[in-house]
């Protein structure tokens, strides 16, 4: 069975955005020597200006132990299993993937930063509204900066001012992520009723699975709803892309490009059954005919009404271009 994924990220020492170049150092050193306990605190006071605290320095040595990078040999430290994979390699790929698995919250954060860069207030609140269990204090913004500074130190993230925004390279990640990851385990502190993979379709024959922190991070933002049914039962909710999968790579993990659709009205947005115009109002498709009371309730009767849920989440532009090709809708 996986780890457990962890809750907290701890910093490195050197600055904000030298925290994977102190880990290169430390694994380096570690991979070399095989220090004592003793030894590896004496060496982090030696390379860094101002730091003393045992109880400072032992908080950063315990964090690479929980993630593997480090491990226990008798009297000394050796690199961890994830530690000798990661020197192996040494890219940033490795890395990244060692710190997405081993640690809650910073794929879901790389998603929400697809749309628009963010403020720490910002991060802070999409960590803890797409991740009950990290349970820190909304005001204390140090725990949305450690996430910040991780992602900028390996390059996927910048600071403009007060504001974070993805790094060509962030995006390049996203891109490959939201279907590389798709068969990932969900993230530890998801509701255990159900785990399914979550499916997105290029039509309602061919399905696509997805990394399910994109699906918990579109989830959260409609509060596990589908807006145009009403369903709330997560086994019954898919993921469903405004623009296709196949023609539009770059949108694939674009949290404004997908909505939260039961499985039976997924299937009939994929068939152009209806559609939501740029002011989120609902169409519907004048050859669709049904006898199902459901569908006519929750689709045909609500031909021409607003969809609040949707206004915020879904890009107003994607909407228009699903539409374009839809003869029968004038956006």
């Amino acid at each position: 069975m996986p780890p457990d994924r962890l809750r907290s990220i701890v910093p490195m020492f050197g600055g904000a955005t030298n925290y994977v170049k102190t880990l290169n150092a430390i694994l380096e050193y570690v991979d070399d020597q095989q220090p004592t306990p003793d030894e590896l605190i004496g060496w982090h006071r030696g390379h860094f200006d101002r730091v003393s605290s045992r109880d400072s320095i032992q908080r950063r040595i315990d964090y690479l132990e929980d993630v593997d990078f480090i491990e226990r040999d008798g009297h000394h430290w050796r690199l961890g299993p994830e530690g000798t994979t990661y020197v192996a390699e040494q890219t940033t790929e490795t890395l990244l993937e060692i710190m997405c698995r081993r640690n809650v919250g910073l794929r879901s954060l790389l998603y929400s930063l697809v749309p628009a860069p963010m403020t720490i207030e910002e991060i802070g609140h999409q960590q803890l509204k797409t991740h009950t269990s990290l349970g820190w204090d909304p005001a204390n913004t140090d725990m949305a900066k450690q996430r910040a500074n991780w992602l900028r130190s390996l390059g996927l993230v910048h600071k403009d001012g007060q504001q974070y925004a993805l790094t060509d390279e962030g995006r390049q990640f996203v891109e490959t992520a939201v279907e590389q990851w798709a068969g990932s385990n969900p993230q530890a502190d998801a509701p255990t009723t159900d785990t399914p993979t979550v499916t997105t379709y290029e039509t309602t024959v061919q399905a696509r699975a997805v990394d399910p922190e994109f699906r918990e991070t579109v989830l959260v933002q409609y509060d596990e709803t589908c807006p145009i049914s009403g369903v709330d039962h997560r086994g019954l909710l898919d993921v469903a892309h405004v623009l296709p999968w196949s023609d539009y790579p770059q949108r694939r993990a674009d949290p404004t490009n997908v909505l939260p659709l039961s499985k039976i009205h997924h299937a009939a947005f994929d068939r152009e059954l209806f559609t939501i115009d740029r002011n989120y109002r609902l169409h519907v498709n004048p050859d669709f005919e049904t006898d199902s009371d459901l569908l006519k309730q929750t689709i045909v009767d609500r031909a021409g009404e607003s969809v609040p849920q949707l206004d915020g989440n879904v890009a107003p532009t994607y909407l228009r271009q699903h539409n374009d090709s839809l003869g029968w809708v004038t956006n």
